[in-house]
């Protein structure tokens, strides 16, 4: 069969699609993989083992497959309700005037409230000038930020993930005023909820209202529905009924139907040679997806399938407080692409698109986005090499001029006839676009044009590539004044050798460098961790510290912290309840902690004491008391919805370790060391606690035997503070 000119192809392909004869699309069948639409098989390289292939599409190959694509565009919105017809109390939330930000939405970070650009708990004050100066120099800014103000530390207490916001610093009229500085900049803000979240404190009102209500009072733009495969109808409705319409974005992708509604997405995708074309944009082309790769070390394949889908990119660098990083080509990329993005976003829009335009090089694959008389074509290089010849054919047309959007420069077309031949360079795992105008470039072009020229003079290759993990400093704690003797309520810890051997119980991160801490003898952060070392003798805490004891701190002292958020939540009137004075202290901070033992002549333990303290030295004990799990030497879990109260610290004196130290697990979580990197502050906490959140596996893990230790990420006092969390004091010993 002779093979038809390309022009003539895409010509007819551009005139007929809408109105394709369904006894034409009845030939043709798409499956869908999960969020992605399988690319032509004809572009897919096999090997001869597999039968073969040329990797090179007749224009037969690409009409039957695009053809295939419309159809089942076009049955789905049947079969779905994704017709333009409205439905009775559902608005079109696309045309909402609030949520109109979502169609220029490309860069959007998901950002630790613990991140040290955000916040800085010395001076009480948000610094969202910092991090954002500081993603603008890095990769060319945001447009949005979605502020993760949760898990990994919510269980740790019965806060629920609203509670979590309300706890941040300066509550809701604090976390208020940081939007508005977000805004100040032009950027949107989005929290996140976690329908996983039943086994904390009720909101007292059905769920959609009150995320509804909380987004309403501190102004946010958004909501992440974390772990959902699309968000129910439900929320939208109420933020719409509350006066405050908001964004939705379902971690795993809005379903079919959904897509009404959630008009943002994740796209979490499995990445090949050739690109795929994202499901839910195909449906919808206002929907706009930001794909989501959290762990993979370079974003080339992130930022190809967004530049190609005409979508954004989840800029996640602090995943749970590891931190991953961009290199400095993929923030280079990424600068550049958003820029790009940015500039022609009303294009990605369009019911026309068409991706796999027909490119003349292999390895090169564009998306055509037309848009009245103009359009715009999208390009990656997936090749390892650079390309740069006869790139792409266009219709000769009388008054259309080319612009290289990438380098900014006019292409002057080579003429063949009734086609137009476009020739530019892409580098290898390069990106471009093309815009076809009719006449001059007006103002606005020809700027972008000059800012593009001069932002890619030099080649991406030119800049690093290599992946490092950031180092942590731990946080050295001071001697005390050395004690000859047992100080009164402290008990002897004779020094020996002693093989510190422990592991984070971090729910995601696996062996990951960078996932948990990094003590001062090891050159990189990770979560197993073996040390020899010699531990002096010291003295330590029988019980951890009381409330009668913190009380008689406060008498003495008169302290009172400045950030003092839920400080001593549980105490009325500047006293502990009746009948709490023999239970350990709790909602105290670090810092709350640490002003106690400096007034008693103590420090907090390190981490290793404190375990060679519970193990008594032996390295291979499993819990305190021995190696066999016993559930009465601790205090019964409380799964409830509320806390009732740590118990006794002598409720349980056959849970003493080999030295005498009580309570050491199972009541509550206990203060040691922090350690910090250039954007993340964390305490790691011994001990575990009597609450056990249930419902989740996403609640703050549980650390019961000696090997295990919890990180616990910090940000200020008001939001460190748990119903769970106390601590314990030592004191150096004359040796």
């Amino acid at each position: 069969m002779p093979r038809r000119s390309w022009t003539a192809l895409v010509t007819g392909i551009i005139v007929g699609a809408a109105l394709v004869a369904a006894s034409a699309f009845a030939q043709n069948h798409v499956v869908p993989q999960g969020e992605q639409i399988p690319p032509p098989s004809c572009l897919v390289q096999r090997g001869a083992w597999e039968g073969g292939s040329s990797a090179l599409c007749t224009p037969e190959d690409y009409a039957n497959w695009l053809e295939a694509i419309q159809h089942w565009r076009f049955e789905r919105r049947i079969r779905q309700g994704l017709t333009p017809e409205k439905l009775p109390g559902i608005p079109d939330f696309y045309a909402l005037p609030e949520l109109q930000w979502i169609h220029s939405e490309f860069m959007q970070p998901q950002m630790m409230v613990q991140d040290r650009y955000f916040y800085d708990p010395q001076t009480h004050k948000y610094t969202v000038d910092r991090y954002l100066n500081d993603v603008t120099a890095r990769y060319g800014g945001i447009d949005a930020v979605l502020i993760w103000s949760t898990y990994p530390n919510m269980g740790i207490d019965a806060r629920n993930q609203l509670q979590m916001v309300e706890s941040m610093p300066g509550g809701y009229a604090g976390v208020r005023q940081m939007v508005d500085d977000f805004h100040r900049h032009g950027v949107k803000v989005l929290f996140p909820m976690m329908m996983w979240d039943q086994g904390s404190h009720s909101p007292g009102e059905p769920w959609p209202d009150a995320i509804a209500n909380e987004m309403k009072e501190i102004d946010a733009d958004g909501v992440n529905g974390d772990t959902q495969q699309g968000v129910p109808l439900a929320f939208s409705l109420a933020a719409v009924q509350a006066g405050h319409p908001l964004a939705f974005q379902p971690e795993g992708g809005a379903s079919d139907e959904a897509v009404r509604w959630d008009v943002l997405g994740w796209g979490y995708y499995k990445f090949q040679f050739v690109p795929t074309v994202d499901r839910y944009r195909w449906l919808n082309p206002k929907h706009q997806v930001n794909i989501s790769d959290r762990w993979n070390r370079s974003k080339t394949d992130d930022l190809q399938y967004a530049l190609f889908n005409g979508e954004g990119w989840e800029s996640w660098e602090n995943v749970w407080g590891i931190w991953n990083g961009i290199t400095p080509r993929d923030a280079e990329a990424t600068r550049r692409v958003a820029a790009i993005e940015r500039e022609v976003a009303p294009f990605f829009e369009s019911e026309g698109w068409q991706p796999f335009y027909p490119m003349q090089l292999y390895g090169v694959f564009a998306s055509r986005w037309p848009l009245g008389d103009n359009t715009v074509w999208t390009i990656v290089n997936r090749n390892e090499y650079d390309v740069k010849g006869r790139e792409m054919k266009v219709p000769a047309t009388s008054g259309v001029r080319y612009f290289d959007l990438y380098h900014g420069v006019e292409l002057q077309p080579v003429h063949n006839g009734s086609e137009d031949v476009l020739v530019f360079p892409i580098e290898a795992h390069g990106y471009d676009a093309v815009m076809a105008i009719q006449g001059a470039p007006d103002a606005k072009l020809q700027a972008f044009l000059a800012k593009m020229k001069v932002m890619t003079e030099r080649p991406l290759s030119s800049y690093s590539d290599v992946w490092k993990p950031l180092p942590q400093q731990m946080v050295p704690i001071a001697k005390t004044a050395l004690a000859a003797s047992a100080p009164p309520g402290m008990v002897k810890i004779p020094g020996g050798e002693y093989v510190f051997k422990v592991h984070g119980t971090e729910i995601e991160g696996f062996n990951d460098v960078g996932t948990d801490v990094q003590y001062s003898w090891e050159d990189s952060p990770r979560r197993y961790h073996e040390h020899r070392m010699h531990i002096d003798t010291f003295y330590m805490d029988k019980y951890p510290v009381t409330n009668a004891e913190y009380k008689k701190f406060l008498d003495a002292t008169h302290y009172h912290p400045v950030d003092d958020y839920d400080f001593l939540k549980d105490w009325k009137n500047g006293t502990y309840p009746a009948g709490w004075g023999n239970k350990p202290v709790t909602w105290v901070s670090l810092k709350d902690a640490e002003a106690y033992a400096k007034w008693a002549g103590k420090r907090l333990p390190n981490e290793w004491e404190w375990q060679y303290a519970a193990q008594g030295g032996d390295e291979n004990r499993i819990y305190p008391w021995g190696n066999t799990w016993n559930p009465s030497d601790v205090p019964t879990p409380d799964k409830g919805h509320e806390l009732t109260g740590p118990a006794d610290v002598n409720a349980h004196p056959d849970g003493a370790s080999p030295f005498g130290v009580m309570d050491m697990v199972g009541n509550i979580w206990q203060w040691t060391n922090v350690f910090e990197d250039e954007h993340t502050r964390a305490a790691v906490l011994r001990g575990v606690s009597y609450y056990q959140p249930q419902g989740s596996v996403w609640y703050f893990p549980q650390a019961y035997k000696n090997d295990e230790h919890s990180k616990y990420l910090l940000m200020a006092p008001s939001y460190d503070r748990s119903g769970t969390l106390g601590f314990r004091c030592v004191k150096d010993a004359a040796q």
